[in-house]
């Protein structure tokens, strides 16, 4: 017999004998088994399953569920440690707290979870201790946790760590602020962004603090638009082309469309409509993408293949100049030689070295051309470079 089949199916007569063993026995190789079919199964089919066994779950087994905190999913993690929160007493969260402080990265997962349901100011140093694991789950679960107790030093402590000059520490303190869920740091993570050199890294970790579209028209409408700029950029190489879903790119480049022509409007839709194109011109980008994704990816395209380009030229060359932060996504859609020679005049050395690069690719950087780049470069490495060219 299938048990993993009757758990995951439709009919209740063959799942809940099944998740009633797995929780009463405990079954903890059945658990496993179900855990190890993660990347296999539909999100909707681990969320039935979740449900389900955590409506066998009641005060006189759930202390069953500590068997199972071994062995980690993200998907049921919440129905584990909820359930555990649930029927507690003080035995149980001493035991959670120690298990925090002492047990194996999934069981501290599991605890750190725990307490976004059991505020306990004894777990405050460990969680803090735990919050930037290289365990991805955990450092979340630490800052879910962090952010229920209400936490103002460690949420603190992570916007200073947005100004390292160390970016994988940059990049660890926006994790930790994007999990803590508390959009005023937003303006912080845009300003990370803009200087650092994990910059669509970190524009892809903003969508789960807040929504880019609802951004538009606020305050922070450039920001939101750069970093939908650093997002398409990193498409493939550093972001799965399925995130376009889960963003809400659609929405937003149909938002822009209906909007007037600006400098970063103008940016962020020539860029998309290039990206877009790309992907469904060459099969390859999408090859290992599901069904919904790859129809969503065709409805942008449609989408940005009904803009008028013309509408857009002018207000793209708005933003060409240096200090534009939008100036390198410029570059590579303007591709004319007069513009982009402009800048070799400019003060912002990694612009020239662009320039020249853009120029030396389009087999116009002449001698002229360099020896003017040349004379703006100061910076040693820089120059170098540049010389090769």
């Amino acid at each position: 017999m299938d048990l993993i089949k009757n758990l995951t199916g439709k009919d209740p007569k063959g799942y809940e004998p099944v998740a009633s063993r797995i929780i009463n026995e405990p079954d903890v190789e059945l658990f496993e088994e179900l855990v190890s079919k993660d990347d296999y199964l539909f999100d909707f089919i681990k969320q039935n399953v979740a449900q389900r066994l955590a409506k066998a779950c009641n005060k006189s087994n759930f202390k069953n569920l500590f068997k199972f905190l071994n062995i980690y999913s993200p998907y049921y993690d919440e129905f584990i440690s909820s359930t555990l929160a649930q029927y507690a007493d003080d035995d149980v969260v001493q035991k959670m707290l120690d298990i925090l402080k002492n047990g194996t990265e999934s069981e501290q997962t599991y605890a750190a979870s725990f307490f976004s349901y059991i505020r306990n100011e004894d777990a405050l140093m460990p969680l803090r201790e735990r919050a930037y694991s290289e365990n991805t789950d955990l450092a979340t679960n630490c800052a879910r946790a962090l952010s229920k107790l209400e936490d103002i030093e460690a949420y603190n402590n992570a916007l200073s760590k947005l100004k390292s000059k160390d970016s994988f520490e940059q990049y660890s303190a926006v994790k930790f602020l994007v999990a803590y869920q508390n959009p005023d740091a937003l303006e912080s993570i845009f300003k990370a962004m803009k200087n650092s050199p994990m910059s669509e890294n970190i524009a892809a970790e903003i969508p789960f603090l807040c929504s880019l579209n609802s951004l538009l028209n606020t305050e922070l409408n450039d920001e939101a638009i750069l970093a939908f700029c650093y997002i398409i950029n990193g498409l493939v190489e550093l972001i799965p082309v399925s995130q376009v879903i889960d963003f809400e790119f659609y929405s937003m480049i149909d938002t822009m469309l209906k909007a007037t022509p600006t400098g970063p409007i103008a940016v962020a839709l020539l860029l998309a409509k290039e990206k877009f194109n790309l992907f469904v011109e060459n099969e390859e980008y999408l090859f290992d993408e599901d069904k919904n994704t790859k129809n969503e990816v065709n409805d942008i395209n449609i989408l940005l293949s009904k803009m008028n380009i013309n509408k857009y030229l002018s207000p793209l060359y708005e933003e060409l100049y240096e200090d534009s932060d939008f100036i390198y996504f410029v570059m590579e859609l303007v591709r004319d030689e007069e513009a982009i020679a402009s800048l070799l005049s400019g003060e912002n050395q990694t612009v020239i070295l662009k320039a020249m690069t853009l120029l030396k690719s389009m087999g116009s950087l002449t001698p002229e051309y360099k020896a003017t780049g040349l004379a703006n470069i100061t910076d040693e490495n820089i120059k170098s470079v540049a010389l090769a060219l």
